[in-house]
């Protein structure tokens, strides 16, 4: 970009090669006239400067006869006098400047002066402060108001003497109040109620008597076996289905769990919280890899049996045992179940031994009907 520096100091005139400098902008009376100036002594004619701007003749006419009106917008307009300028080796900027001094922009809205909406806050600030305060206290005073509306004075109680019942614990001539003894201690985790026998009802329909020593004696030896601690999910339960594990591992406390199949493949592994469980597969030859054994419990077909006996532990003994578990238990409960059927079919022939004979001749019906039989 040329710079406009004015006037040359008298040494550089004086040099064989001097060329007067364009003419200083500023120094004509309106930018038209500093720019058709700058033009003749460049020798250019308009349409030179057409050719090199690629503006029309008639806006380079319309700039230096500084008929603002027969410009385009103002957007173009700045483009003209900036392009006219960098043509004549003139300063740009200034040229810029001074025709937005020369033709201001009657589009943009006036602004108020910087400072006045302040005064105007300064000015009318008491009376706001004012006005708040007003509003703080009489909202203060409403809210005291209806407190002291509300406030009920300190009454004594209507009951005019205690009862002697409350201070002694009991009157004679009344019933004693119910006292209240030690807690009792918390049930088992799970126990087998007792079955029910309707007086009289069971010796009707079996012909046995359930108060026969022989017959109680049979079904203690039935219940006799102990049942261990159920199995109770305390939260998540991955693994396989209920109905297709007879081995449930669940964790009492914090602790890795990792299940391996034979050729180290992982096939569960998860840093167990307390109360979450895995169901372990039927028939599927794996490794239980624990961080604690004593941090899991081992439930085999669903009752409570121990914990994990090492770090490693393989999954066929879990479900060998269980399976086990479950043939001893229903061999068990076959030969009680035939147990009890021998001593009630015992039970029912004593019975028949013991009733009285028919007389025939006091019921001749009776024994007609024996006879015929």
């Amino acid at each position: 970009m040329a710079l406009d520096a004015g006037n040359a100091p008298e040494e550089f005139k004086a040099h064989p090669d001097w060329k007067d400098l364009a003419p200083s902008i500023t120094e004509a009376a309106t930018l038209g006239d500093g720019l058709r100036r700058a033009r003749e002594q460049s020798g250019k004619s308009l349409a030179d400067l057409s050719a090199e701007t690629k503006v029309h003749t008639r806006f380079l006419i319309a700039l230096e006869q500084n008929d603002w009106s027969s410009l385009p917008s103002r957007v173009f307009a700045i483009g003209y006098v900036r392009g006219y300028a960098a043509a004549l080796g003139l300063d740009e900027q200034l040229a810029v400047e001074r025709f937005k001094r020369e033709s201001p922009d009657t589009s943009a809205p006036l602004k108020a002066p910087i400072g006045i909406a302040f005064e105007d806050v300064k000015r009318y600030s008491p009376r706001i402060i004012g006005l708040v305060a007003i509003v703080a206290v009489a909202l203060i005073g409403w809210n005291v108001f209806q407190r002291l509306n509300i406030h009920q004075e300190v009454r004594p109680s209507d009951i005019a003497a205690v009862p002697e019942s409350w201070r002694l614990g009991e009157v004679p001539g009344q019933a004693a109040p119910i006292a209240l003894g030690a807690p009792r201690a918390a049930p088992p985790d799970q126990t087998t109620p007792a079955l029910y026998v309707t007086p009289g009802l069971e010796a009707q329909l079996t012909g046995i008597d359930p108060n026969d020593p022989a017959v109680i004696a049979a079904a203690q030896a039935a219940d006799a076996a102990p049942v261990q601690k159920a199995f109770n999910p305390r939260g998540a339960v991955y693994g396989a289905p209920a109905t297709a594990s007879q081995v449930v591992i669940q964790a009492k406390k914090a602790g890795a769990l990792v299940v391996r199949l034979g050729g180290g493949q992982a096939l569960f592994a998860r840093q167990m919280a307390p109360g979450e469980a895995w169901r372990a597969p039927m028939g599927v030859s794996a490794t239980i890899d624990v961080s604690d054994p004593a941090a899991f419990d081992v439930y085999l077909n669903g009752e409570h049996s121990g914990v994990l006996p090492a770090l490693l532990t393989p999954l066929a003994q879990l479900n060998s045992r269980a399976e086990q578990a479950a043939r001893q238990v229903a061999e068990e409960q076959a030969r009680r179940q035939a147990q009890l059927q021998a001593e009630r079919s015992a039970q029912f022939l004593r019975t028949q031994d013991a009733a009285p004979p028919v007389d025939a001749a006091a019921n001749p019906g009776v024994g007609a009907a024996v006879t015929a039989n």
